[in-house]
């Protein structure tokens, strides 16, 4: 029986069955889609009164500003085999992504399986099997599995400073337009995507504008002879190119269209290119020749609006944006549950738990380039092991020992800055190599 069917006051009746979909989003969406196709029972929960979570310009669960486009190329962000329409632009707006989202679900028929407006209180595994999910304000609900896909975009992460500012302070992740920033001073803390893009609104709007990095970054621009810069990259690993190879290039092609950072106040980075996530951004160092950016180090001192940085100039400020990024939490579910461990959920492929077989998550991840195709991908690989267990099949029970013994987890080709920001982090095309190889055992 489907568990979407229950009545209240069943719970303690009727046996855990069905999976449970926490989230609506991209991730959720995928999910949802994959069970359905695989005739899976599930039930989707969103707390917000319609789909699309973090792409929903506007509401209490998205953390884009009305200017944010994706960051990866559409190509490269879109679900496999659901692509953007061709006359779309290379790098959508945020509006675009939710009417994307909006299709995919019409598409495949996902709105009965979600409930809208329905926020998961609490979650917890159940004495004989499955998960009791209470939803808020409503009864505890009984799931043979539960897929949490609510995103890692929710809890700021803030600086430890000496001191405290008294001017207004304001996370990247509840910023949305510039007029909050008019004729301010403001200091923009944060060197990823999201804080060099708030910098360069910014630069045309503040009456100051400097940005703190606590290091270097490699750049990239958007385009290359017109190619998404992604697009560009992804050639270059179809092509087997070796990583040297290919940082080579990247390096002549971001020297070649936008000269040398360091030559305008970026610092030189401490790692090699692709250690990090790259800062994808052409209009930066337009802003910084132009003298309408100025960079700064780490932050050293905060007294009142004074704030000193490590080098020992000071300046004071009105506003600071930060663009710090933000924690990892799942508040409605034990730690424990999760495999905690170095700051993150310790999961087999950073989808299933290593030991139990009815717990997963959906888009936890940190890509080099577009997420939607990745979680696609773990979404019907998620699908296909749940049905390959009801069926008993000898390749989910393969895949089930490996999980166990977690034989052949990932092993990124690149090895990652040691970083808050870099936890989540996944190699985009050997990790969807790797995905899609695990489907095909499944299939």
């Amino acid at each position: 029986m489907n568990a979407a069917s229950q009545q209240p006051g069943d719970a303690q009746q009727r046996p855990a069955t069905g999976v449970c979909v926490v989230g609506a989003g991209s991730s959720g969406l995928a999910v949802v889609r994959w069970l359905a196709e695989l005739g899976i029972p599930c039930r989707c929960f969103e707390r917000q009164p319609a789909l699309g979570g973090n792409w929903r310009y506007g509401s209490p669960a998205s953390s884009v500003c009305r200017s944010t486009h994706l960051i990866s190329s559409k190509r490269l962000t879109q679900y496999r085999d659901f692509p953007m329409p061709a006359e779309w632009p290379q790098y959508p707006s945020h509006a675009l992504a939710l009417e994307y989202l909006e299709r995919y679900a019409h598409a495949f028929g996902l709105h009965q399986h979600i409930a809208y407006g329905t926020g998961i209180e609490r979650v917890c595994r159940l004495p004989d099997g499955g998960w009791g999910v209470t939803p808020a304000g409503g009864q505890q609900q009984r799931f043979a599995a539960l897929v949490i896909a609510n995103g890692h975009n929710h809890a700021p992460r803030l600086p430890a400073w000496a001191g405290r500012f008294t001017g207004e302070g304001v996370h990247s992740g509840a910023y949305r337009t510039p007029d909050m920033l008019a004729g301010k001073r403001v200091l923009v803390v944060g060197g990823g995507n999201s804080g060099c893009d708030i910098a360069v609104e910014s630069a045309q709007h503040a009456s100051r504008t400097v940005l703190s990095l606590r290091r270097g970054y490699h750049l990239l621009p958007k385009f290359w002879r017109g190619v998404p810069i992604d697009v560009v990259g992804e050639a270059m690993l179809r092509w087997r190119m070796p990583l040297a190879v290919r940082r080579q290039l990247a390096r002549l092609v971001a020297y070649l269209m936008m000269g040398d950072p360091r030559t305008l106040g970026i610092p030189k980075p401490d790692h090699k290119l692709f250690e990090s996530h790259p800062v994808i951004n052409s209009q930066l160092m337009y802003a910084l020749a132009h003298g309408d950016i100025a960079v700064a180090p780490d932050v050293q001192q905060v007294d009142g609006q004074r704030i000193t940085f490590a080098d020992g100039r000071s300046e004071t400020f009105d506003l600071v944006v930060y663009a710090t990024g933000f924690e990892i939490t799942a508040p409605f579910v034990d730690a424990q549950e999760l495999n905690w461990r170095g700051g993150r959920p310790d999961l087999y492929l950073n989808v299933f738990h290593p030991l139990h077989d009815d717990l997963f998550v959906a888009g936890l991840i940190q890509p080099d380039s577009g997420q939607w195709g990745l979680v696609d991908r773990q979404a019907e690989l998620i699908a296909r092991y749940l049905h390959g267990l009801h069926a008993e099949r000898p390749a989910a029970t393969r895949f089930r020992d490996r999980k166990h013994a977690r034989r052949d987890d990932l092993k990124s080709p690149v090895k990652y800055l040691d970083s808050p920001r870099h936890l989540l982090e996944v190699e985009h095309h050997s990790y969807a190599r790797r995905l899609e190889r695990e489907i095909q055992k499944l299939r």
